[in-house]
């Protein structure tokens, strides 16, 4: 890790991104907040890096540990800034802010990444009993799939059986199952 003391604002800024993308998601070891497409926004000034972070749902209880490590990365890569971690809603998080290289971090991990764009379909949490298909298995590619529960080991995602490879594994839960 290199630190900068002094540099550009656009130098620093770019530091600061970089020390972000070391940050890992406390839920999910191998996918940095940045593959995640939490960090809204970061902004250098003279004393200070403000980082403002999208949660992925309400209530998300890595918020605290997600903060703290984006407070150290940045103080220890911008010494003499303090930093400043505000969680904003607006935008919104969705799942389409995973870049390309987290969801592939994600099916390395056992994940199924969530399904992409505004068509995914909303689907009330009392009709995930035992779906059918849907949630593509992260270790054949199948979706000969059910859904065996929707209350995973943690809030955001789901427990699933692949028929064709008989492995249970993890997908994210459905926009509107959240």
């Amino acid at each position: 890790m290199v630190t900068r003391l002094e540099g550009s604002e656009e130098e620093l800024e770019l530091a600061a991104w970089e020390a972000l993308a070391g940050v890992h998601d406390p839920e999910i070891p191998p996918l940095s907040i940045t593959d995640l497409g939490i960090v809204e926004r970061v902004r250098v000034s003279h004393g200070s890096v403000d980082v403002d972070l999208l949660p992925t749902f309400a209530g998300c209880p890595a918020l605290d540990v997600i903060r703290e490590d984006v407070t150290a990365a940045i103080e220890a890569v911008l010494p003499g800034r303090t930093a400043r971690v505000r969680f904003v809603y607006a935008p919104p998080w969705t799942s389409d802010r995973i870049t390309p290289e987290g969801r592939e971090a994600l099916t390395r991990y056992g994940l199924t990444p969530p399904a992409r764009g505004p068509s995914t379909p909303m689907i009330p949490l009392a009709s995930l009993r035992r779906v059918e298909g849907g949630a593509a298995c992260p270790f054949c590619g199948a979706l000969d799939t059910v859904l065996e529960s929707a209350f995973g080991p943690t809030l955001c995602r789901s427990t699933h059986y692949c028929r064709a490879c008989r492995n249970p594994f993890e997908a994210f839960k459905p926009k509107a199952a959240r």
